[in-house]
């Protein structure tokens, strides 16, 4: 059960709950605030009105809204990581790696929570915490397509760093793109379309060892 889930489960005001379940209760409805309504314009009456709590319940879990904020991010950076490295485990196709790896990055921006927003489109790049966790999660992305680029290619980790950082950020934009788009093209085929402009690109590296590409 997701955290906004829980919400939902849990709003009645008055309601007990094991502190891990407020805990995730709350990040739930921080989660639709924020998106809603930005960092800046949230406020912690509203968080608390939508989780159906006191606001002295909220402060007993979270000391602020940056806290809340960057409980939050933490989560969802960690989920967006974890896609990516599930995607390029799933196969030994290079081809369907990176045919995994676009739809992992998609299928992080269509979730219907908009979390993706707090990691890319949030109001508060200026402030370092913030600023820190998003460089983060993308550096560990690249590191995580890197491996895969360095140990099939023999690339340098130079080089294999700066075609990771190429194919993220191609797959993290062109989803943010698409979702705001009239998704006159579908996801699957918009996946399609960006694995096979990719697979043009990274293809043209031969495997390390070998002939054939």
């Amino acid at each position: 059960m997701t955290a906004i889930e829980q919400t939902e489960a849990a709003r009645p005001r008055g309601t007990r709950l094991p502190r891990r379940a407020r805990r995730n209760q709350l990040l739930g409805a921080a989660q639709e605030v924020f998106v809603a309504q930005g960092y800046h314009a949230a406020a912690m009456d509203d968080i608390a009105e939508r989780a159906g709590v006191s606001k002295p319940v909220l402060y007993q879990h979270f000391p602020g809204k940056l806290d809340l904020y960057l409980a939050l991010l933490d989560q969802h950076c960690e989920s967006l990581l974890e896609s990516v490295r599930t995607a390029l485990a799933s196969t030994t196709d290079n081809k369907q790696r990176v045919a995994a790896t676009m739809d992992a990055y998609f299928a992080y921006v269509e979730d219907e929570g908009g979390a993706f927003r707090l990691v890319f489109e949030s109001d508060l790049t200026n402030e370092a915490a913030v600023r820190e966790r998003v460089d983060r999660v993308t550096l560990q992305c690249a590191e995580a397509i890197s491996d895969v680029i360095a140990e099939d290619t023999g690339l340098s980790r130079g080089e294999s760093m700066l075609l990771a950082s190429g194919l993220g950020g191609l797959a993290q934009v062109v989803a943010r793109y698409w979702l705001h788009s009239d998704r006159s093209v579908s996801r699957d085929q918009a996946v399609q379309l960006l694995t096979s402009l990719a697979w043009r690109g990274i293809a043209g590296f031969p495997l390390h060892g070998s002939e054939h590409h």
